[in-house]
């Protein structure tokens, strides 16, 4: 039996959702769950969980002869990949970071540069039952600036896309300082 088929069917069996499996040098074996998605409650994978996923991996691998040195479950993290359409289904409306296989043309629009990949933004559902990602290119105000009502905001962007056109997508790693929702630097577009 295929590795990913062993995992797949261990990680399924015991009630978790698999989002990722990598082999790295040295014969490290890194396997990635979640809990399935159940619309209006989100839950989180805890260290018992991964525990519990482990034990019982290590046991599948060891009457399967699957080769490896060391094994890793964890959770997704806050930059979880989005790859089925599940996925995108449940984080809609959350910040994202997607890449292109391919820059877009010239065509999608004179505001956007025709070789940008990369792109940041909210996850919507298409009108043509696609996705598409919003986004605007004002950069978020500074903890404690302020901001005059006056000033119209920024016009909002938006880059219709298939699963098929995407390379990656990653939910945009937020992280929470003193209540103050702000985007991890570094990232994205």
């Amino acid at each position: 039996m295929a590795l990913q088929d062993i995992v797949e069917q261990t990680v399924t069996g015991l009630g978790y959702e698999l989002v990722e499996i990598e082999r790295s040098a040295g014969g490290l074996l890194r396997v990635t769950i979640d809990l399935p998605w159940q619309p209006g409650s989100e839950q989180f994978v805890t260290v018992e969980d991964c525990e519990k996923v482990t034990r019982q991996l290590q046991f599948a691998l060891e009457v399967e002869g699957a080769e490896y040195k060391r094994l890793e479950v964890s959770s997704p993290g806050i930059d979880r990949p989005l790859r089925t359409v599940q996925d995108f289904e449940r984080f809609a409306g959350e910040l994202v970071d997607i890449t292109l296989k391919a820059p877009i043309g010239p065509a999608a629009g004179a505001q956007v540069p025709a070789n940008r990949k990369k792109f940041r933004g909210k996850l919507e559902r298409a009108a043509d039952a696609g996705w598409q990602i919003v986004w605007s290119e004002e950069p978020p105000p500074k903890p404690g600036q302020k901001v005059s009502r006056k000033k119209a905001p920024a016009p909002l962007q938006a880059l219709g896309f298939t699963l098929d056109e995407l390379k990656e997508a990653r939910l945009a790693p937020i992280v929470d300082f003193k209540g103050r929702n702000r985007p991890v630097e570094g990232t994205g577009s």
